[in-house]
């Protein structure tokens, strides 16, 4: 009777994992220029950067980091700084949230220099918002002032764009 009961359980328990932990092989992938991070193909499509993902903190520290990287750029060099960090998000290659991007070691002076705890003006505030809001017109990770970095990695990335007195590059 032991034999019996074991020999039902096991097939039982065979046959429920084939259900649980059966996979789909549906693949629709597109090509981008940037590697952006996997997403499971049978969810609603959304960007982790989709403003309803983003902690009301995450976008003023944000929009701190934009003040303080892009005080005296145009508008739309600060709506491309902050692009830059969105992108990173997304990409495979960065962390996954705005806070652990821009506090990613070395990666950003005001962090480093504590610039980052000024308060935002209201034209960064904007630009974060845009930049949350509009279609990606930066596909860059990088972007860096070329008459004052001193890092010469940085050189060796291709700049896509100018934008005042910053180089975005990929």
């Amino acid at each position: 009777m032991k034999k019996i009961i074991l020999l039902v359980t096991t097939a039982l328990l065979l046959i429920g994992s084939y259900t649980v932990f059966a996979e789909t092989t549906k693949t629709n992938q597109t090509v981008d220029t940037l590697k952006t991070k996997k997403v499971d193909d049978n969810t609603k499509e959304s960007s982790l950067t989709d403003k309803r993902f983003i902690k009301e903190e995450e976008v003023k520290l944000l929009a701190r980091l934009v003040h303080a990287e892009a005080k005296g750029e145009p508008y739309e060099g600060k709506v491309a700084v902050a692009e830059v960090v969105l992108n990173r998000v997304e990409h495979e290659q960065f962390p996954d949230t705005v806070k652990e991007v821009i506090y990613q070691k070395n990666a950003f002076e005001p962090v480093q220099n504590g610039a980052i705890q000024e308060p935002a003006d209201p034209e960064a505030i904007e630009a974060v918002e845009d930049a949350l809001e509009n279609e990606n017109n930066v596909d860059c990770l990088y972007f860096f002032n070329p008459d004052t970095a001193t890092s010469d990695w940085i050189f060796t990335r291709d700049v896509v764009k100018t934008i005042g007195n910053h180089s975005f590059a990929i």
